[in-house]
């Protein structure tokens, strides 16, 4: 048997932040990253929006990238002395992340972060508060998601939470959020939802609904998401629309490789997340076609790219994640992002250990050993053909 969970409610489109005006409670926190929120006017709006709707509110600012376990623990002692009845975290996936996290140990106190990390272990939440949650950039989709990342910056261990009880209760996709993206952000963030549709459609666990959304994601990527890097307002707000479909794919089909490459580099190469899923998403689907090529194939026959066979359609669908990189002035393989050779070689042992350990791998349509994990990283580095 399997399940399928997304939030109870999705409010999507122009000014659905307004929503907050209609929901019930007395005290919400908000949860936020940088004071940039405040300054665009966001926090404010949900702060006013609230006060309509007869809620008490209190601003948690300065959750950082890779939200840290100090941070969470502040929160956590901000909410006990405020008392929400409502978490709501606003931003890209970091502040929503930590929101999540302070869901947890607000609710409750003695559990640890090491019992957090066990896939599906959290005790029942929604006993003090709800959660809703609102995002400003277009890839994480974490408003939809069972997943959360905490770093304890003093171990540089990463607390990795999977379970359906931190799918928020409502999420709330304002399309007018995300038009003052910078391009890099948009890029990056894209690619990272494209990732997240097409690791989705060839998941071991993938399943008729979760191939549906991702399908209808990809389909919508590929049409606008260099519009949207352009600037074009209405594919701004269609990207915002299509990374939500992919998540709610992929937090029920979980993912694959390329994003355990992603979680095991990103500190260690110093590579923003959704830049190096850009890069390794190419040579991921060449070395997955050897299983996944039919998936693959569908996925390019669908949002009409040229070929005839299995192996001509799986060549276009790598060569269009090429075309996007390209037309978005991304690097296409590690060596030029600017990797040091010596370096790149020195920590590949590890990296290629702790890539194939990775949660995301168990459902990797592909089995992958640590040395054909160590080969793919030396095709990604030089920009090689994966042919293995």
């Amino acid at each position: 048997m399997q399940r399928f969970t997304i939030p109870r409610d999705l409010y999507f489109g122009e000014d659905a932040l307004s929503h907050l005006k209609t929901i019930k409670g007395s005290k919400a926190m908000i949860v936020i990253g940088s004071e940039r929120l405040v300054k665009d006017g966001t926090a404010p709006r949900a702060v006013e929006y609230l006060k309509e709707a007869g809620i008490e509110s209190e601003l948690f600012v300065g959750v950082e990238n890779d939200p840290s376990v100090a941070t969470v623990l502040k929160g956590v002692e901000a909410m006990n002395k405020f008392q929400p009845d409502t978490i709501i975290g606003i931003g890209g996936g970091s502040p929503i992340d930590a929101a999540k996290a302070m869901w947890i140990f607000y609710e409750h106190p003695t559990f640890t972060f090491e019992e957090a990390a066990k896939p599906f272990n959290l005790p029942e939440l929604r006993n003090k508060a709800k959660f809703i949650a609102i995002p400003t950039t277009s890839g994480t989709a974490t408003e939809v998601t069972s997943f959360a990342v905490i770093t304890d910056n003093e171990t540089n261990i990463k607390y990795p939470i999977a379970d359906y009880n931190i799918t928020p209760d409502v999420a709330i996709v304002d399309t007018n959020l995300v038009q003052t993206m910078p391009k890099g952000l948009v890029a990056n963030t894209g690619m990272d939802a494209l990732t997240h549709a097409l690791e989705a459609y060839v998941s071991k666990v993938r399943n008729p609904f979760t191939d549906a959304l991702a399908m209808k994601s990809i389909e919508m990527i590929a049409e606008t998401l260099v519009k949207s890097y352009n600037g074009e307002d209405q594919a701004r707000k269609d990207m915002h629309i299509a990374q939500n479909l992919a998540g709610m794919s992929f937090s029920n089909a979980i993912l694959g490789i390329v994003h355990s490459m992603a979680h095991k580099t990103g500190k260690v190469l110093d590579i923003a997340h959704g830049l190096a899923n850009a890069i390794y998403l190419s040579y991921a689907i060449e070395f997955n076609a050897k299983v996944a090529g039919a998936q693959y194939a569908n996925a390019a026959k669908n949002i009409g790219l040229s070929g005839t066979t299995e192996a001509e359609l799986v060549e276009s669908l790598v060569k269009l994640v090429k075309d996007l990189r390209t037309q978005m002035n991304m690097p296409h393989s590690l060596k030029e992002f600017g990797v040091e050779e010596e370096f790149f070689l020195a920590n590949l042992d590890e990296i290629a250990r702790t890539s194939v350990a990775d949660p995301c791998t168990g459902t990797n349509p592909r089995d992958i050993s640590v040395e054909e994990m160590k080969e793919l990283f030396k095709a990604v580095y030089y920009g090689e053909k994966v042919n293995f």
